[in-house]
């Protein structure tokens, strides 16, 4: 007999976004909440991160990863919020009941008021990008390189060629640099880089490590380890231009080649799902179309700064506690949200024009001198606007009142 037990809230992650949601359903008043994640530590992958740069907004000052988990989780001691940890969430149905298993507590299942999913999110593994060429060891994820280094005290590898110019991936050309590596090159696919402007700076050019754009590998070479893999540019269609080949000599490739939201919980129990995102359809309230379950920070889109991160746990548990005072608009007065082929991305889809809205966008391509416009009444200036840096805006909720149908998120710029 598989025990049950009731409790009015689950948060399901203790990363930054779960972490940030469990203070602030205890600062809200909700007593009965519990924190599920599969690790022995919370934290997430900030336990990772040692390098500077996190809470400038949270806390006003710079933090490690670490440093900043550990801030959290003090506030969480301090509000008595209870963790459930080394264990891991099976299933999650329409009727918001978890199966849930562990070592210490075996298997049990909770029927909850309300869910908050804070899983974050996965790296992309080189078999979702098709490389050529052998398969021999010295092949990581960058985010898998970053633990072995920082958590586990190994080193991956000496001579390293980095594919992929997301964050991770500018971080740890740095991280390896300082531990001796020579990191050859950083290639990106895109004309352009796919993470941080600073990153870009502080990683690379500080460090006189060669970022080629336009490029990618053509083919890995090596029996048992690594030997080298050969880069080629590509055109705009990403396809490898004749006789740019250039075989670089290494004994490691790692890959930032992209992160995927950890929805499977969401898909299985029926969530609606974003392909742009890869996460689940949301309200301003980050309620999902399941009444009840609510989804924030990676796994509902990745995000590029932890702050934003911690922000959208804080909104989530907001959305949990109307849930359970049975104070939710209802969802027949939402608006829905739509954009333009010049957006990527955009959270939430849909708003209750209750509040002002903070919508969160990404453009598909850099833009300079943008003009973002909502709907018919709204519009902020901006000296640029690039894929690999988030919009945050505050639109006032009169934009969306008294309309018939769906708003329009647009992007002008050149």
């Amino acid at each position: 007999m598989v025990q049950k037990t009731h409790i009015d809230l689950a948060i399901i992650g203790a990363g930054p976004a779960g972490l940030a949601a469990a203070v602030e359903a205890k600062r809200l008043g909700l007593r009965d909440l519990m924190v599920l994640d599969r690790d022995e530590k919370p934290g997430g992958i900030l336990r990772q991160c040692i390098h500077a740069g996190f809470g400038l907004e949270k806390f006003q000052e710079e933090l490690t990863g670490p440093e900043y988990a550990h801030r959290y989780l003090k506030l969480a001691q301090a509000e008595g919020v209870d963790f459930a940890l080394d264990t891991t969430v099976l299933e999650m149905d329409k009727d918001r009941v978890l199966t849930v298993v562990s070592a210490h507590g075996g298997l049990r299942q909770y029927e909850c008021g309300s869910i908050i999913l804070a899983m974050g999110c996965r790296e992309r593994p080189r078999g979702a990008i098709g490389i050529p060429g052998t398969r021999p060891a010295g092949i990581f994820t960058a985010g898998h390189a970053q633990r072995l280094i920082n958590i586990e005290g190994y080193m991956p590898g000496r001579t390293v060629v980095v594919l992929g110019s997301g964050d991770i991936g500018l971080i740890m050309a740095r991280r390896l640099t300082l531990e001796g590596a020579e990191v050859k090159a950083v290639a990106e696919i895109l004309p352009y880089p796919s993470g941080l402007v600073r990153n870009v700076v502080q990683c690379l050019h500080d460090f006189h490590i060669p970022l080629l754009l336009g490029h990618t590998v053509a083919e890995v070479h090596g029996d048992k380890r690594v030997e080298g893999v050969t880069l080629v540019r590509v055109d705009d269609r990403w396809n490898p231009v004749p006789g740019t080949e250039q075989r670089i000599e290494c004994d490691t490739l790692l890959l930032s080649v992209g992160l995927i939201p950890e929805n499977e919980l969401s898909k299985s129990a029926g969530v609606a799902m974003d392909e742009r995102t890869g996460g689940a359809r949301v309200n301003d309230f980050f309620e999902t179309t399941l009444p009840g379950v609510f989804s924030c920070g990676n796994v509902l889109h990745v995000n590029d700064v932890v702050d934003n991160v911690s922000s959208e746990g804080e909104t989530a548990a907001h959305g949990a506690y109307l849930r359970l005072k049975g104070r939710m608009p209802d969802g027949t007065s939402m608006v829905p949200i739509q954009a333009d082929e010049t957006i990527g991305q955009i959270v939430p889809h849909c708003v209750s024009a209750q509040n002002d809205a903070t919508l969160h966008i990404r453009v598909k391509r850099p833009l300079k001198k943008v003009t973002l416009r909502v709907g018919e009444g709204f519009e902020k200036k901006l000296p640029f606007a690039r894929p690999s840096e988030m919009i945050w805006v505050t639109v006032p909720r009169e934009v969306f009142r008294g309309t018939s149908g769906p708003v329009m998120v647009r992007c002008e710029g050149k």
